[in-house]
């Protein structure tokens, strides 16, 4: 953890409510996003319990399984599920803009600019927690291979005809979930706990009413208070004030209230009683609501909090990658290609661990140059320093087309981690572009000599605004301000038989992953 992250928490926990940890919002937030409140069965992580979703603060879809174990119920409620969230994402698939991008030929290897089309949105789903983000990857991955009726007409419990196309699309969020700085599934705890530091733990961040309670206490009461209150207050009956955010349920819920209430449902089903399980259904319906419902207003409370906040300058380029990303799985869906792999080849694996690594990168360098408070903890780990201009001397190239490498007398406070024998870069931005400069030395009262590379124009002199003036403050990163690319890998089909050959041959079935076998111990 930072060493100013540490300090707001201290700060924090004197001052008994969350510190800041930004100026500005890092993450893109739609002006209509889909808020999924899931619910889940105690013991059984892939059983749905219930959810509430909806674009409709005031309005949200209830929806509820009165007896998980059954089969049919959990597909009706998929099938209704995916009624209510393949619309949505549906919706933006059709308002498109051209546009020109980079590409390179597969036959000839030249890059050059081609039209494309993008779409002018993207969805974006907002769960509670980082579990509900993993709920929702689990749920994709259970439901994108299913077989429908139409598919294979004998099996015993097909799949209702949108529910794989749903699980598509919710593996391809999880999937766009894991590269920093997306933001088509965000979970509220993870955005919250970005731009505000509590006086609690990561882990006991995770709970969203605890988190909430730091940050926006009530009036005469302290962060930790009301987060003690929100994490383990209990009503009469035994029920958490503040139910988990999901998806798994208070235990004490669970044996005390549901489990009677599904225990009526099933004897009511089994002894062919259908107005008392109707009943009973209901009764099952208002306990599952009454604990997603106060999660559901916790959300949007959290959603409240966030657009208080200005958004950052550079949190737009990355939704514009969020809508590429949403562009290029629409056209898959469309072309009829199958769903996503059980288990990624050596080439894709690569290809997405390098994507991650990169947009890490360039996440961490926008979000110092975007947040004068990310910048300061830079700054005080040695990567950045911010000083006032005190000389500025005109220098070129040695050439026939001499070029302008001037010095620029630097004087800071910070103590950079730059090498005393010179040589390092450093950079500033310029105009929204990173304009380079090179350590020349340390004078003995501290200032620092830095020569100018780049951004000064063509000619012999530099363009008006690309060099400092004395007395201008400017600040500059030891890190640069986008992110390299790595080496070109190689096509899925020619992946070398190191790497377990191609998709399909031989070589990559016997690399391929298989579990243990089953043995007596692993039977009570």
């Amino acid at each position: 953890m930072p060493l100013l992250n540490t300090l707001a928490r201290l700060e924090a926990v004197r001052a008994g409510r969350a510190r800041p940890l930004a100026t500005v919002r890092h993450r893109h937030l739609s002006e209509r996003p889909l808020v999924l409140v899931p619910l889940t069965t105690a013991g059984e992580a892939g059983a749905p319990l219930g959810a509430l979703v909806g674009t409709d603060r005031a309005a949200p879809r209830l929806l509820v399984v009165p007896q998980p174990r059954d089969r049919d119920l959990r597909w009706s409620f998929l099938a209704d599920l995916a009624d209510e969230v393949l619309p949505y994402v549906e919706s933006y698939a059709d308002a498109v803009e051209q546009v020109e991008r980079t590409e390179t030929d597969p036959e000839t290897g030249v890059r050059g600019k081609v039209s494309a089309e993008l779409c002018l949105d993207a969805p974006q789903l907002i769960v509670p927690s980082r579990a509900g983000v993993d709920y929702m990857r689990l749920l994709g991955r259970s439901m994108r291979f299913r077989r429908t009726a139409e598919e294979d007409p004998d099996n015993p419990y097909p799949a209702p005809a949108r529910v794989p196309l749903l699980g598509r699309w919710l593996t391809h969020l999880g999937e766009r979930s894991r590269v920093p700085g997306s933001a088509m599934l965000l979970a509220a705890t993870e955005v919250l706990a970005r731009h505000w530091a509590t006086g609690q733990s990561n882990l006991e961040d995770q709970h969203l009413g605890a988190l909430l309670a730091w940050i926006d206490p009530p009036e005469g009461e302290s962060g930790a208070a009301a987060a003690l209150r929100a994490e383990s207050g209990r009503d009469r009956q035994g029920r958490l004030l503040v139910p988990p955010a999901g998806p798994a349920t208070d235990p004490a819920f669970d044996n005390k209230l549901l489990a009677p209430a599904m225990a009526r449902y099933d004897a009511a089903r089994t002894s062919g009683r259908p107005a008392q399980a109707a009943r009973a259904a209901e009764e099952v319906r208002e306990l599952v609501a009454g604990q997603m419902r106060p999660t559901w207003d916790a959300v949007w409370r959290a959603l409240d909090l966030l657009r208080g906040l200005p958004p950052a300058e550079r949190a737009e380029e990355r939704w514009i990658r969020d809508r590429w990303s949403y562009t290029g799985h629409r056209d898959r869906v469309r072309a009829g290609e199958p769903p996503q792999p059980r288990r990624d080849d050596a080439v894709t694996a690569a290809q997405k661990l390098a994507t991650r690594e990169t947009e890490q990168v360039r996440l961490d360098a926008q979000e110092a140059l975007d947040d004068p408070l990310v910048m300061a903890g830079r700054r005080l780990a040695g990567e950045a320093f911010a000083g006032e201009v005190t000389e500025v001397v005109m220098e070129w190239t040695d050439s026939k087309r001499p070029s302008p490498r001037p010095l620029v007398t630097v004087f800071t406070e910070d103590r950079p981690q730059l090498a005393e024998d010179g040589g390092q870069k450093v950079y500033r931005s310029l105009d929204g572009r990173p304009q380079s400069a090179q350590f020349v030395r340390r004078e003995e009262d501290g200032r620092l000599v830095l020569r100018l590379l780049d951004k000064m124009g063509r000619g012999r002199e530099p363009e008006p605004g690309s060099v400092p003036e004395k007395g201008d403050r400017i600040c500059w990163t030891l890190f640069e301000h986008d992110a390299r690319g790595g080496p070109k890998l190689p096509d899925p089909e020619h992946t070398p038989w190191t790497h377990g050959g191609p998709p399909g041959s031989a070589a990559a079935e016997a690399a391929a992953w298989h579990p243990d076998a089953v043995t007596d111990e692993d039977l009570l």
